[in-house]
């Protein structure tokens, strides 16, 4: 049974490319896709494509044509919720779509045909996510260094851990005001958010849609409210694409048949 692993960012899907034993590069619907294994179980590494519409399109293929029993969804995030700064990773319990209002014919947020604004990852996945994480994170240890825009280098807290929800939309959130509006309008509405990206909330729909486990991790590089200016290519290279490499091979390590 394969699991898919979609990744945000290419530089993230080329480490992991590097992994693989047996690869075979396979092209459909006009993306690239990678087959292989990793520790021994079978792979197939995708790029999601930026926006909720190409990762939907990107998971269909993945469950349509390659018959995935499984997605795990690697990428960066903006972080909004309290506590969680740049460098931090955050598991998703359940994803929302922020910009999802079809109101007054339904509740805002709510997905039309759906009666519901959340849809649920899947706890066991999530669990391994999340202990694969830690475990790196703690053999990395210590404060991080980061480049900023001014080419200064800043330290950061310890990295850590957080599970609980994701925003999606199809917008780039980056303004500190956007930030706190998206984040107090949706806490306000007992939707506690931590991150905000642009693909998940597809992604999990797709699943949802094809009883197939979902699973997502994400790693902080900003938190939008103008405290740190990081150098995103360097955080990039740097820290985003270490973590996804190590946290998902962790992740394939443990996961059982």
């Amino acid at each position: 049974m394969s699991t898919a692993i979609l990744s945000a960012l290419p530089e993230e899907q080329s480490s992991l490319v590097q992994h693989l034993a047996h690869p075979q590069r396979l092209m459909h619907a006009g993306r690239a896709f990678w087959r292989g294994e990793l520790h021994g179980h079978p792979v197939v590494l995708a790029l999601s494509g930026i926006g909720k519409v190409a990762a939907a399109t990107t998971a269909t293929a993945l469950v349509e044509h390659f018959g995935v029993a499984r997605i795990v969804f690697t990428g960066v995030a903006g972080g909004v919720g309290e506590g969680v700064n740049v460098g931090d990773v955050v598991v998703a319990q359940d994803y929302i779509q922020h910009d999802m209002d079809a109101s007054p014919l339904f509740p805002r947020w709510e997905v039309p045909g759906y009666a519901r604004s959340r849809f649920a990852c899947d706890a066991a996945l999530s669990a391994l996510l999340s202990g694969a994480a830690r475990a790196y994170l703690a053999s990395a240890g210590g404060q991080l260094g980061l480049k900023t825009t001014g080419d200064q280098v800043v330290a950061l807290p310890a990295p850590r851990v957080h599970e609980g929800l994701v925003a999606s939309g199809d917008r780039f959130v980056c303004a500190a005001s956007e930030a706190l509006h998206l984040h107090g309008t949706l806490q306000a509405a007992g939707h506690a958010v931590l991150a905000v990206e642009m693909e998940g909330a597809a992604v999990a729909q797709v699943c949802h849609d094809y009883g197939r486990p979902f699973a997502a991790v994400r790693t902080i590089s900003d938190r939008a409210d103008d405290t740190a200016h990081v150098d995103f290519p360097a955080f990039v290279r740097t820290v985003a694409t270490r973590y996804a490499e190590h946290i998902l091979l962790g992740f394939m390590q443990k996961l059982s048949n």
